[in-house]
């Protein structure tokens, strides 16, 4: 599934093409037709997003949210628009070029009501300026949860996926069965901030990189693929900090990625 970086990053792509056009959208599928018929003709005056949701701000109210989930994707190109295939849930043509979206878990037209409604169900989002990591803190504090299982939950924090959960508890040793409340303050605005950058990167590259180049097999240059992680998907491969083999266990139904040296047991 897409992480936060990867929705704030297609929200400032979808900026970019669009932004005070006129768009023509259709449903060539037919299970967004009546969203598409509100939308047809409405001007792009903006785009945002909160954590793993995007929103296209229309004019006369209109909201288009969309949750990608994981198998959404958007695809596009120059026009011509190439003939519809497939289960193409939306198109949408500007002057210039087209967006395709197909596969979401969500697709709809909303009003800024309920736009809120999404938001306000949403922790907070280390990509959005404003957001406040105490209320993040505030919710670790009142659950004896794991911090691994909480982060994943974006009525906890926004945005954060299973490469950043993994990422960012080990990057400042912290144990994914640690319960939330034991999680100390200090230690917690320390990740928040970490996070930010992290994310912040992410955003204007396209990719996950979570090492410091000291840490790679090749310090110097562009990080490969192979670098680009501490834990994630590196089961039995030994840490890079310790050399102690990454384990691996399903929590909040995917997999955790740690080193049992790096981030003890609490």
């Amino acid at each position: 599934m897409p992480e936060g970086h990867s929705i704030h990053r297609l929200a400032r792509r979808h900026h970019q093409l669009f932004r005070g056009e006129a768009l023509r959208a259709a449903s060539p599928q037919g299970r967004f037709a009546e969203g598409a018929e509100l939308l047809d003709g409405a001007t792009l005056e903006r785009t945002d997003a909160w954590g793993k949701h995007l929103f296209h701000h229309y004019t006369g109210d209109l909201r288009l949210h969309v949750h990608l989930g994981l198998y959404g994707t958007f695809t596009e190109g120059d026009l011509p628009a190439p003939h519809p295939r497939g289960a193409l849930r939306l198109r949408l043509v500007g002057k210039e070029r087209w967006l395709d979206l197909r596969g979401p878990i969500a697709c709809e037209v909303l009003t800024p009501e309920q736009c809120r409604q999404v938001t306000d169900a949403l922790g907070p989002d280390p990509l959005r300026e404003g957001s406040d990591p105490a209320l993040v803190l505030a919710r670790l504090a009142r659950s004896r949860a794991s911090v691994g299982s909480l982060l994943m939950n974006q009525q906890v924090v926004a945005g954060v996926g299973n490469v950043y959960r993994a990422e960012i508890l080990f990057r400042h040793g912290v144990s994914p069965f640690l319960p939330g409340r034991d999680l100390e303050e200090s230690t917690w605005l320390s990740m928040w901030a970490d996070l930010s950058v992290l994310m912040r990167a992410g955003v204007r590259t396209g990719r996950i990189v979570t090492t410091d180049p000291e840490d790679r097999a090749r310090p110097a240059g562009r990080a490969r693929r192979v670098d680009a992680h501490y834990v994630y998907r590196r089961t039995g491969q030994p840490c890079r900090r310790c050399d102690t083999p990454v384990s691996q266990v399903e929590m909040a139904a995917r997999n955790l990625f740690w080193c049992s040296w790096c981030q003890p047991d609490p």
